[in-house]
């Protein structure tokens, strides 16, 4: 199956949404109605009461391992987990996903979106046009397979000359921006960058509100955050931070250098670990630290972090970590 909304939240049970909880169940979801209804204790709650545990992307493929009602659990395997060495578990509303298109994990090109967020435009007429009413908004890190010979023939090199890119998505073919995408070969993987890289991709979302289990440009967790930045440069890390902590290679406070990530525990640095942050150099790092703040870059000398600081990991040429799915 594959998810056919903008952002599907993955549940830690079928009765776990609550009625606030609506517009992040249907067919179109309302992402951003549900972010601005919640009030604080009712974001806070996602997390202390346990009732999310990540979000998937639009066109992202999941297993379904059973389905109770209109819910079914499913397994994510492009967020690799130690819950499930399948991908990450969890449920979803039925509604929210649709069958495999034909031909779509067999397509030689994928364009994924690098704008925070983008439309998806139903003709290539609404496209030129900009009309955004019978469009969908769509998430940084979307991946699409391109349709190689598109609209009236043209070629996909033709497509991009002329400002857009066709894809084939779970509601047939669609249209996005060019310059809002970046178009590879869907057999090769992609050169992980430089550590500034990775910082300055970071640095696309300060001041973007957290959400518990946030995985899109709408709102990420910190491991989320950790996560989505690394995909984007060729890098595929387990979903959670606690699981993040156990690959790459440990590097010492000292020998931090930018795009490392820092991870932080209970206990003064010696209990589990709960948080993790990029490191963006100078003694500072970038983050999404917690419900009610956003993105920022905060220097760690200090901080209420400082104490907790458990060690680093670097993932650049790490023989330690996945590449990317």
């Amino acid at each position: 199956m594959v998810v056919c909304v903008s952002v599907a939240t993955v549940w830690t049970e079928p009765d776990s949404p609550r009625f606030i909880d609506q517009l992040a169940l249907n067919n179109p979801v309302d992402i951003r109605g549900w972010l601005t209804s919640m009030t604080l204790d009712e974001r806070l709650k996602l997390c202390t009461d346990n009732l999310v545990q990540t979000q998937a992307l639009y066109g992202t493929v999941v297993h379904v391992l059973e389905e109770q009602e209109q819910w079914a659990k499913v397994v994510i395997p492009i967020q690799p987990s130690r819950k499930d060495e399948r991908g990450y578990p969890g449920w979803m509303p039925l509604r929210q996903l649709s069958s495999v298109p034909v031909d779509y994990e067999e397509q030689p090109w994928m364009a994924e979106v690098t704008s925070a967020t983008t439309v998806l435009f139903a003709t290539l007429q609404d496209l030129k046009r900009n009309n955004h009413n019978n469009g969908m908004e769509v998430s940084f890190l979307t991946r699409l397979p391109v349709i190689n010979q598109g609209h009236a023939g043209r070629s996909l090199t033709e497509t991009m000359a002329a400002g857009y890119v066709e894809v084939l998505t779970p509601h047939g073919p669609r249209f996005l921006k060019a310059d809002h995408v970046r178009v590879f070969h869907g057999q090769t993987s992609l050169i992980p960058s430089s550590g500034d890289a990775i910082v300055e991709t970071a640095k696309k979302f300060l001041d973007l509100p957290y959400l518990w289990g946030g995985m899109s440009a709408f709102g990420y967790d910190c491991s989320g955050f950790a996560y989505s930045v690394y995909r984007y440069h060729g890098i595929t890390l387990p979903r959670d931070a606690s699981d993040q902590v156990q690959v790459g290679t440990p590097v010492g406070r000292n020998e931090l250098e930018a795009g490392d990530l820092l991870f932080f525990a209970y206990e003064q640095g010696r209990g589990s670990v709960h948080h993790v942050g990029i490191y963006a150099g100078d003694d500072h790092m970038i983050h999404s630290p917690k419900t009610g703040k956003s993105i920022e870059i905060i220097p760690l000398k200090n901080s209420v972090y400082e104490q907790e600081f458990c060690g680093g990991r670097r993932y650049i040429s790490s023989p330690h970590v996945s590449p990317i799915l």
